[in-house]
């Protein structure tokens, strides 16, 4: 009874100014080297698959660093920065199950264009594989790819979370959360993920011309599911 009082009662927020202003502003070490270029697994090499939709994932960035998750960069994500939502990328889908994928080889990026980008995905090594495994099916380069993404981040009201005092909020109080904050994104546009019972990415659902849509591939976890949210520390 408890729980279900504490999520009637969780608190959902606007972005806040630290957040709204993150794509901009983060702390970027001096120092950034960017990630190797990324060897693919044979078999999710899918060059010729055409695009039918994009979607925008989402990292709920507090359950990243919990999980200590091997996409995220623990001195830059976790210890110099408090991330709500961060980038996790912009991914062009197929008709079917199997997406574009790893289009073609590229070298390493320019420090400048990763420093450009950490502020929006707080990982060397997943800006890289974000371009390599998505970014080459579409974009000419990791610069044109990412600038994508950003308009798309820029144009979302993204918010913060704020669960009640035991971190449990429903799938769909998050849901609510993007739908007030962001005209003509509909209920079935948004894919909430959960592993394990907590909150990890929400997934936004785009036709060919970058306009909200319904998700192709599902909506994750239904409006009632009660779901764990690390709070931003």
């Amino acid at each position: 009874m408890k729980t279900v009082l504490a999520v009637a009662a969780a608190v959902l927020s606007l972005a806040s100014a630290a957040q709204a202003s993150s794509l901009k502003s983060c702390a970027i070490p001096p120092n950034v080297t960017p990630a190797p270029t990324e060897i693919p697994p044979a078999d999710e090499i899918h060059p010729d698959v055409p695009i039918a939709a994009y979607l925008l994932a989402l990292y709920w960035s507090p359950e990243a660093c919990r999980a200590g998750i091997p996409e995220s960069d623990k001195k830059i994500q976790c210890e110099a920065n408090r991330f709500g939502f961060t980038v996790h990328g912009l991914w062009p889908n197929g008709p079917d199950k199997v997406h574009p994928r790893y289009c073609r080889s590229s070298p390493p990026m320019s420090v400048k264009t990763v420093k450009a980008n950490l502020c929006m995905t707080p990982s060397p090594w997943l800006l890289q594989h974000e371009w390599q495994a998505h970014g080459t099916c579409q974009w000419d380069t990791p610069e044109a790819y990412f600038k994508q993404a950003r308009v798309i981040r820029d144009r979302l009201n993204v918010p913060d979370l704020k669960p009640g005092a035991d971190q449990a909020m429903t799938a769909g109080q998050i849901r609510e959360a993007f739908l007030k904050r962001n005209r003509g994104l509909s209920r079935n546009g948004l894919n909430v993920r959960v592993k394990d019972g907590r909150l990890t990415e929400v997934w936004v659902c785009m036709d060919k011309g970058y306009k909200w849509a319904a998700c192709r591939g599902g909506n994750g976890a239904p409006d009632a599911a009660i779901v764990k949210v690390t709070p931003r520390r």
